[in-house]
């Protein structure tokens, strides 16, 4: 059966009999209401991303906007919250697929992040089914059987849901309206709240979301500007969507509470979204000569940069009552080694046990067995209090603060290698269709793998990119070491019972973006080209 689609949309991707309860006449009319009225701001805003870029490249530093500072010094609060989104010690997150999306909602967390983004690899047919995948798991009509039988459903007491749709840059290459592709942002988050927002009102949780990836507070305008029509169009009170942003981009920091201004009447405070922010930082600063980050690992919540970037986002939420949520540890628990298994789970009791006492009100983890370690932290320091807004941080924080880049070593071969390891492994998953993807221990999704390039590019780039055994990372170097690595990771696979045939491709697609001398802004963009 062909799809009615309003006049000037087209589709290209394959019509599955289910994906027609998604793509009705009606949501797609939304889609394309939304894209007429805000595709040219989009457009601008990206824009604006390449020449602040470019004045960036050319020493430009950044620092605290003049032209909002009466925002900063202004007297005022985002709207209330509901219920719903009062008490979120702990947040789980993964992709929009039905056993994920059972196990996360039946995990005992506060909260579940259901991503259409970083951690989904955003194939046609994820997209289309993971939008019913929610219709139906809203609706508590979702279940599934693995291969040996085995059913998951969901309990009757789940998880808050909180939907996380693409960033600004991705499109939705299998929709246009009027010749021009969708952004993807608007394709995930129009199909998502037309179909089930006032069932999620009904239900008394939603609709609420997680927002990526934005650089400034005009971004911020624009998905305020979006929620105003949606709720308009399907006749939903002003106010009722409510989303957190991540800030996982350096200039963010800067903008924080002019973001929190601009979604005041939609604003659920903001997440500390630490791995992207890493790679932010190595993007923005790639051209700075005396910009050099040590290997991953050292990259701490502990280092200046990193510590004074997340006690601004505390200080900004609360000033502003609005919550203030903790970053992802990628830890995972580790079967079959007590040892190993215990020093992860440490792992995460320092990261939630530090954020509770910074002040956040809740933090994420990446897997259900790591929930009830998180809550018992936040525990500890919360009680029975649903948040800490009280906890008012003092210091101020300015420019040298969140652009003190340190620390600028080790970088060891070790170090070098797995970079390059994780990234092909990563690579390799999420052009089979896997976005989420557990890789020595933790883990690992695409702003992982966006570090694990980036941090590669920049040390053949940069005179600072020496091993500790005095060895210059060069391209030479890099390129032994991707066949190298490509090779284990082709074992480790086979030997977990996985096809190997994408992973050549992936080892190409890594030296193209870890060695080419001009730096691909984003890993994603050539990958979802490459992709059906």
């Amino acid at each position: 059966m062909a799809l009615k689609l309003p006049a000037g949309m087209q589709i290209t991707g394959d019509i599955k009999p289910a994906y027609e309860s998604i793509l009705t006449p009606e949501a797609l009319a939304l889609v394309t209401k939304l894209h007429r009225a805000f595709e040219g701001r989009r457009q601008e805003l990206l824009a604006a991303r390449v020449a602040r870029q470019a004045r960036i490249d050319a020493g430009e530093m950044p620092d605290f906007l003049p032209e909002t500072k009466a925002i900063r010094e202004g007297d005022w609060k985002i709207a209330p919250l509901p219920k719903a989104l009062e008490r979120r010690r702990t947040e789980i997150t993964g992709p929009v697929e039905a056993k994920m999306i059972i196990n996360a909602f039946n995990s005992g967390a506060d909260s579940y992040m259901t991503d259409f983004e970083d951690s989904n690899s955003p194939n046609w047919h994820n997209q289309i089914q993971g939008q019913v995948n929610l219709y139906q798991a809203i609706r508590r009509e979702l279940s599934f059987k693995n291969e040996a039988g085995k059913e998951y459903k969901l309990n009757d007491k789940v998880a808050t849901l909180q939907i996380r749709p693409r960033g600004w840059h991705l499109d939705e290459k299998h929709v246009t309206v009027d010749g021009q592709r969708v952004a993807g942002g608007i394709f995930d988050f129009a199909l998502v709240f037309f179909h089930n927002a006032k069932e999620q009102v009904a239900r008394g949780a939603g609709p609420f979301y997680y927002l990526p990836k934005m650089e400034s507070h005009l971004e911020a305008r624009l998905w305020n500007d979006i929620f105003v029509m949606a709720q308009d169009h399907i006749g939903l009170p002003q106010g009722t969507i409510k989303a957190t942003v991540l800030v996982e981009t350096i200039l963010a920091t800067f903008e924080m509470e002019e973001i929190l201004y601009e979604l005041r009447n939609h604003s659920s405070g903001l997440n500390a979204g630490r791995w992207d922010y890493i790679f932010s930082c190595i993007k923005k600063f790639k051209k700075n000569k005396d910009f050099c980050l040590a290997q991953r690992g050292a990259i701490t919540m502990e280092v200046p940069f990193m510590r004074s970037y997340a006690l601004a986002l505390v200080k900004a939420c609360h000033k502003r009552g609005a919550p203030a949520m903790g970053g992802m540890s990628a830890l995972i628990p580790i079967k079959n080694d007590p040892v190993a298994n215990e020093k992860a789970l440490a792992g995460i009791r320092h990261d939630k046990t530090r954020d509770a006492n910074d002040g956040f009100d809740g933090g994420w983890v990446a897997h259900p067995g790591l929930v009830s370690i998180a809550a018992e932290e936040f525990q500890k320091v919360l009680g029975d209090r649903p948040n800490q807004w009280e906890k008012q941080r003092d210091e101020n924080f300015g420019a040298k603060d969140f652009l003190n880049f340190q620390p600028e070593q080790p970088i060891t071969e070790a170090g070098l290698r797995n970079n390059i390891n994780v990234g092909i492994h990563y690579l390799g998953s999420w052009l089979a269709g896997n976005g989420c993807v557990p890789i020595h221990n933790l883990m690992e999704d695409a702003a992982t793998a966006e570090i694990s390039r980036s941090q590669v590019w920049q040390w053949v780039v940069s005179p600072k990119g020496i091993l500790d055994d005095g060895r210059k990372v060069t391209v030479e170097m890099v390129r032994v070491m991707i066949a190298e690595e490509l090779a284990k990771v082709k074992a480790t696979v086979t030997g977990q019972g996985e096809n190997t045939a994408t992973y050549d491709q992936a080892a190409e697609i890594f030296d193209r973006m870890s060695l080419t001398p001009e730096y691909p802004e984003f890993l994603t963009l050539p990958l979802y080209e490459a992709m059906a």
